[in-house]
């Protein structure tokens, strides 16, 4: 095996179509050579949502654009790469066949080994490609699809501990966005809103903290800001400004207390382990989220553990992560062939009963 590793990721799970270059020597930090993510707000917008049609069409025309600007800003060419690696699930079926078949055709092309990297594993190796984080690590897990606890023993190890049973966070916050009449994405909207807003005002559910464990849930306190939202407009005819920011603000502490105290637990059951560098990481949308941060890092420094997060531009959907899940992946002596399938479902534990209910296409979580 090289000492040496340059991997070219490609990633269309969603609704950012993206491409980057990571390259990493053995016994040092890993590079980030470029990024390139092509977002898809403007297409969606009037319709309050992603619509996966549209996603997937938008991903078909970008991705290979996409994967050429990457090369061309990381000053390389194709045959100066080692793999292609690509997201090939969870997500929206349409665009991850697009990524899939992109890479499929890059790698029949060029000769080039290419690997399937699961979109959740992404986003949980983050911390070993931005802070070096060793195994085993505590990560939550908390985007717009997804939010769980899971401990990573190791590129392909992973063990949940709890995770949600209904809406993700992230869903939460786009629902409560377009309940209060805010523009999409939901998250940085609702977050800037809180900033003005009184978080004691409105007496939201915490949604799961009277029952042990670690799993947690977020529709009621979604349709409990609905019956809020609704008095008030019974009441004085409309949502006055305040009453907007009163509500976001109300609702991010009901999210930020459940999260808190679930992140409590998870510790707890985490450290039993005697891990020698006991680390949380938080990644995923809503980790770009200050305030959650902020009471996460108040948690580890209760708990004598280290906090880590990526950076902002990292928390999202972007393809370095999937760059780097694949250098691992491919050091750990994994390969794909061109059979290499798309899924919309593939849980990262595949050991523990799935969470969310599952079918002909698999368990959602």
């Amino acid at each position: 095996m090289k000492q040496t590793l340059t991997i070219l990721g490609l990633e269309s799970s969603c609704d950012d179509t993206a491409a980057a270059v990571v390259r990493q020597t053995v016994g040092k930090a890993a590079e980030i050579l470029s990024s390139v993510v092509v977002g898809q707000v403007d297409l969606h917008a009037s319709f309050g949502g992603v619509v996966p049609e549209i996603a997937a069409r938008a991903h078909a025309e970008k991705i290979d654009l996409c994967a050429e600007q990457a090369l061309q800003k990381a000053a390389l060419t194709l045959g100066d790469i080692d793999a292609i690696a690509v997201t090939s699930g969870p997500g929206l079926i349409g665009g991850v066949l697009s990524g899939v078949m992109c890479a499929k055709g890059l790698s029949a092309g060029s000769g080039k080994p290419l690997i399937g990297v699961n979109h959740l594993a992404g986003h949980a190796l983050t911390p070993r490609l931005t802070d070096g984080a060793a195994f085993p690590y505590l990560m939550l897990l908390v985007s717009g699809g997804h939010c769980q606890f899971l401990i990573a023993k190791g590129v392909d190890d992973f063990t949940r501990l709890g995770g949600t049973i209904d809406d993700a966070p992230g869903e939460a916050f786009d629902k409560t966005a377009k309940l209060l009449g805010l523009p999409q994405p939901g998250g940085p909207a609702v977050e800037a809103e809180a900033r003005k807003g009184d978080t004691k005002r409105f007496p939201l559910p915490r949604p799961l903290l009277d029952r042990p464990g670690c799993d947690m849930s977020f529709s009621g306190l979604k349709t409990a800001l609905l019956r809020a939202r609704d008095k008030l407009v019974a009441e004085h005819g409309g949502l006055r400004q305040q009453d907007r920011a009163d509500l976001c603000a109300s609702f991010q502490m009901a999210v930020s207390d459940v999260l808190a105290e679930k992140t409590r637990r998870a510790l707890a059951l985490y450290q039993e382990l005697n891990p020698a560098q006991p680390t949380l990481a938080v990644a995923g949308g809503v980790a770009a989220n200050q305030q959650l941060r902020a009471v996460l890092e108040t948690v580890c420094a209760d708990n004598n553990t280290s906090f880590t997060a990526p950076p902002l531009a990292l928390c999202t959907d972007n393809a370095a992560m999937i760059a780097w899940a694949g250098l691992e992946k491919f050091r750990a002596g994994h390969r794909d062939d061109l059979t290499l399938p798309a899924r919309p479902r593939w849980p990262l534990d595949r050991t523990s009963p799935a969470m969310l209910g599952s079918g002909k296409k698999g368990a959602k979580a």
